[in-house]
């Protein structure tokens, strides 16, 4: 799930093995990098989140962007040499990275209808992350790699797996559709608080939520809290698209804060503490 990417650190390796990591934060993983590397595996690592310092190592190669531009989508495409470029298009539409998808997509020729088709599929995926268990997604991410591994291209997993498809276009249609009734806690043509309850829905909704924001303000700075069942407050962090910058530091200043600098989170931000992020989310896009 989205949030759950000290990841590393849970694989069993030996000498031989080939690790690859994509699209999370290095920062986060280099504890279980290091270990890997001593266990005699190699490291294939991919990612566009804050990464820190970054071991040089002979079995460790590192692909790592931090531009507010890219994502691991692009970034695999690009080491593909765009033999999946179809894919790449719709994972960068996934990250809300809606100018960079489009061209990449340019030599395709593609009609507006299949660029939507394919922006739709990125945000649904992205989408499906989001939740606080497995038991909160409509497909557990295993699940939903396995259902879309055997396409080369995603039309046609589209065509051949409409059911799949369709049950996350519900389901995301449907959450959005709440979301949108939920009133801001605070307001200005710089920022914007929503706060979301404590609700399997609000928990799938609030990446893609927060990205639906930026998008029809793209001016304005947004977070999405989501009510959690201890008291705490996962956090979603927009940057404004204008002035893609600062959602990570600002996220950093917490506990179990992360992210990158157009798009960032806190996993658990204390009850206590929320007065205190509002304040500083404020003053860091007054």
């Amino acid at each position: 799930m989205k949030r759950d990417i000290e990841l590393v650190e849970k694989v069993e390796v030996s000498v031989g093995d080939r690790i690859t990591a994509l699209d999370i934060s290095f920062d986060k993983n280099r504890d279980g990098v290091l270990k890997a590397l001593r266990a005699g595996a190699e490291v294939f690592y991919v990612d566009h989140h804050f990464a820190g310092e970054i071991p040089e190592h002979e079995k460790l190669t590192t692909i790592i962007d931090t531009d507010a531009n890219v994502c691991t989508s692009l970034l695999i495409n690009g080491y593909l040499k765009g033999a999946y470029v179809e894919w790449a298009v719709t994972g960068a539409f996934g990250d809300n990275l809606k100018a960079s998808a489009r061209t990449i997509a340019e030599p395709l020729g593609l009609s507006e209808a299949e660029l939507t088709l394919l922006e739709n599929l990125g945000t649904y995926m992205n989408y499906n992350g989001y939740g606080s268990s497995l038991e909160d997604l409509h497909f557990t991410p295993a699940d939903l790699f396995e259902r879309v591994r055997p396409y080369p291209t995603p039309f046609a997993f589209v065509q051949d797996a409409a059911e799949t498809f369709e049950k996350l276009e519900t389901g995301y249609r449907a959450d959005m559709a709440s979301a949108a009734s939920v009133k801001p806690t605070q307001e200005t043509e710089r920022v914007a608080v929503f706060i979301l309850p404590d609700q399997a829905w609000a928990r799938r909704v609030s990446g893609v939520y927060s990205n639906d924001l930026a998008n029809a303000a793209p001016a304005r700075a947004h977070a999405v809290l989501t009510e959690r069942a201890d008291g705490t407050y996962l956090v979603s962090v927009r940057a404004p698209l204008d002035d893609k910058q600062g959602a990570d530091e600002l996220c950093r200043k917490f506990p179990t804060g992360g992210g990158r600098a157009a798009a960032a989170g806190i996993n658990a931000l204390p009850g206590d503490q929320l007065d205190a992020f509002i304040d500083a989310f404020s003053t860091a896009y007054a």
